[in-house]
């Protein structure tokens, strides 16, 4: 998708509020990469990524604003978290598993693709044999009618949809179970595609719908359609040139944020990561994929260590850094009401299967932005995080006492009621949910 930089801006302010100055970071970032593909090759070699280091609390957008940008470009995205990597030598996961995390990401996305442009071919072969399988369990009870005529039948009844329920005999291909060996040992194994791929395929016989059946079908005539290899290899240059990795925690791996010295070295995970983000060549059981241009997100809340802290060679390949502010009372009501995905549309939903027509008053949603940001700067800023706490305190009996058993009813929450169920001890209600 070529979009510029204040389109990108425009795309992600449909799901995140405020914090403009990380969103043209990465809205830049992305650009540079439409423009990098539009150079000659030898140039395109010469320019990386410039990879971005976000610093705020907690739920204020960090990771949003990453998966949203990943989104809206189809590029393959892995979130991970700094604290799971040891450094070599320890028990725990290797650095590089990150990277084959991204190829894989990258091959369900680019396989995903192929399926759709074989969806029409791989569906009509699904309904010649299912309709088959209907007629020869069926045959027998028609008697004297002719096959031709029967058959016609079975498939006008089987399009219209009338035998989705009905239940045929197939085989199925019994797949070996995928058991991983040495994973995150700098190695992944794979005992059963090894013997998967050596023996020939075994099949059982297995009762299914016809819905279930027709799944299963089409699954496997688009496998046999799709070229494989074709795929590993889309798969790995997109990985390559289009993948974004988020290091969210990346504060916790800092020199002041283990003092105990009762861990393993925070800084010999630094150093293991290092090689990765400045390039490397790693391999994975698609092939093998370099690090050079794949764009690295890191990200932190820096309370008890500061982005000075992280290594020097480390910091130098993030050159880019942006910094994320708590959410202010505003904030807390454009979250509220502007995005698409906003948690009073979730909640208004949700509650509308149980025939209550949920509506916010404007008085309403501003007392509970208000009660979220004071919650916020009293106890732990959780950022937008807080607004489920208290919404779900707020909605907490209209949600027990809905049933579905009675007729459509519109309950409209105003100020009253907000200050009503939110009482002046709602700290210590909201407790229970916080975990």
């Amino acid at each position: 998708m070529n979009l510029s930089p204040r389109e990108i801006v425009e795309e992600l302010d449909k799901y995140i509020i405020g914090q403009d100055d990380a969103k043209r970071a990465v809205a830049i970032a992305l650009r540079n990469r439409y423009r990098r593909s539009k150079l000659s090759q030898a140039l395109r070699e010469e320019i990386t990524p410039k990879n971005i280091i976000m610093k705020g609390p907690t739920g204020v957008g960090k990771t949003e604003i990453a998966r949203r940008l990943a989104k809206l470009v189809g590029a393959p995205f892995i979130k991970v978290e700094a604290t799971k990597y040891t450094e070599v030598g320890y028990v725990g996961r290797d650095v590089e598993s990150m990277v084959r995390d991204l190829v894989e990401c990258s091959v369900r996305l680019v396989k995903e693709e192929q399926l759709k442009t074989v969806s029409a071919k791989a569906t009509a072969v699904a309904e010649k044999k299912i309709v088959k399988l209907l007629v020869e369990s069926k045959l027998s009870e028609k008697g004297e009618t002719p096959q031709e005529i029967f058959e016609r039948q079975i498939l006008d009844d089987y399009r219209e949809g009338k035998l989705n329920k009905a239940v045929v005999e197939m085989q199925v291909v019994d797949k070996p179970k995928q058991l991983d060996i040495m994973s995150g040992m700098g190695a992944e194994i794979s005992i059963g595609s090894i013997f998967g791929d050596v023996l020939p395929k075994k099949t059982k016989k297995r009762k299914l719908t016809v819905e279930e059946a027709v799944k299963l079908i089409v699954q496997e005539e688009s496998d046999k359609l799709i070229d494989t290899d074709a795929v590993y290899t889309e798969a790995i240059r997109r990985a390559e040139q289009d993948g974004i990795i988020f290091i969210d925690e990346i504060d916790k791996i800092a020199a002041k944020a283990n003092k105990s010295g009762g861990d393993v070295s925070r800084e010999g995970v630094q150093r293991d990561i290092l090689p990765i983000v400045e390039g490397s060549t790693v391999v994975t059981k698609y092939g093998t994929i370099k690090t050079d241009y794949i764009l690295f997100i890191a990200a932190g809340a820096f309370h008890v260590s500061k982005i000075e802290d992280l290594i020097p060679e480390l910091q130098g390949r993030f050159p880019i850094k942006v910094e994320l502010n708590s959410l202010s009372k505003e904030d807390f009501v454009n979250i509220l009401t502007i995005p698409q995905n906003a948690i009073t549309m979730q909640y208004k939903h949700l509650l509308l299967v149980d025939n209550i027509d949920l509506k916010f008053t404007s008085e309403a949603i501003a007392y509970i932005a208000e009660v979220a940001e004071e919650m916020n700067l009293t106890s732990e800023d959780i950022g937008a995080r807080r607004l489920h706490t208290v919404m779900e305190n707020l909605l907490e009996d209209i949600s027990f006492n809905a049933n579905g058993d009675i007729p459509l009813t519109t309950v409209t929450i105003d100020e009253q009621y907000v200050k009503e169920h939110l009482t002046p001890d709602a700290d210590r209600n909201l407790k229970k949910y916080i975990l």
